[in-house]
């Protein structure tokens, strides 16, 4: 986990923050819409974050967002037996290319269609948060801020305490949801305390196992957005599933994922949006 950790930090230092702010046109394209940009910065980060999980780990297979976006049949790998490495290089692509401040990194290990490890960085903060299956989620936070200085403070995660609905706060991604099912949602943000959109799953994942926020709703479900999150908010003490109420698995690219605080929470926020 740790060597995974700095690995993420490397990469960020030396490919990811160096262009931050500084993404021109000729650094940018759109993949399936204008709402689906991806960078120079991505690609390269990408490649660096690949190359070096081969390295750490020679024999496990490694996709990410941007080579899927290349071929898609490497999503295959996900809901087969073996472990696979899934990569977000750069979460939320539309914040970094802009200049926000709000953007992340994330690592998910998964096996046989499970995550067993999920690691979130944040290159403005220089932390990350971390979970492996059965064992807790944890934020790293380092000592100094020298590149020498190994991840020494682990501090244990919890999500928040219940919230009644009109005190609870809620990040709900709708952009992506049918007709009727995105007017529904959007009549019950009206019952919720705060509906904030961070446009990065990086950072909901990390605001809600640290406590910030009570839930998080999206329709896409894809891997690299929330393999690792939906772990490291379960090994919080969270309750993750789909709107069915059954299991969420990496591989389920669509139909919806919902995480609160606690069961009675995600139930409450499901009767929200029913």
């Amino acid at each position: 986990m740790v060597a995974i950790t700095e690995l993420m930090r490397h990469v960020a230092k030396t490919i990811i923050m160096p262009r931050f702010g500084h993404i021109g046109p000729a650094d940018l394209r759109t993949k399936s819409g204008p709402l689906d940009p991806v960078t120079v910065a991505d690609e390269a980060a990408e490649r660096a974050l690949t190359q070096g999980l081969r390295q750490l780990f020679p024999g496990i297979a490694v996709i990410g967002e941007e080579s899927v976006a290349g071929d898609p049949t490497l999503m295959g790998a996900i809901g087969g037996s073996a472990p696979v490495f899934v990569i977000d290089p750069i979460d939320s692509t539309q914040n970094y290319a802009a200049g926000l401040p709000l953007f992340g990194v994330m690592i998910a290990l998964v096996e046989d269609d499970e995550t067993t490890a999920g690691l979130i960085y944040d290159p403005i903060r220089d932390d990350t948060v971390v979970a492996t299956k059965g064992h807790g989620a944890f934020l790293i936070r380092r000592a100094t801020a020298g590149d020498a200085a190994g991840p020494d403070d682990w501090v244990r995660l919890h999500v928040a305490k219940p919230a009644p609905l009109d005190a609870s706060i809620a990040s709900v991604s709708w952009q992506y949801m049918p007709e009727p099912e995105r007017s529904l949602v959007l009549h019950g943000l009206t019952k919720l305390g705060q509906t904030p959109n961070f446009r990065c799953a990086a950072h909901t994942y990390r605001a809600l196992a640290m406590g910030h926020i009570h839930a998080t709703v999206s329709r896409r479900t894809l891997p690299w957005d929330h393999a690792a999150g939906a772990l490291i908010v379960a090994e919080a003490g969270g309750y993750v599933r789909k709107p069915d109420g059954s299991p969420w698995h990496p591989s389920e690219l669509d139909g919806g994922i919902m995480a609160a605080v606690d069961e009675a929470s995600w139930q409450a926020l499901s009767q929200v949006f029913a």
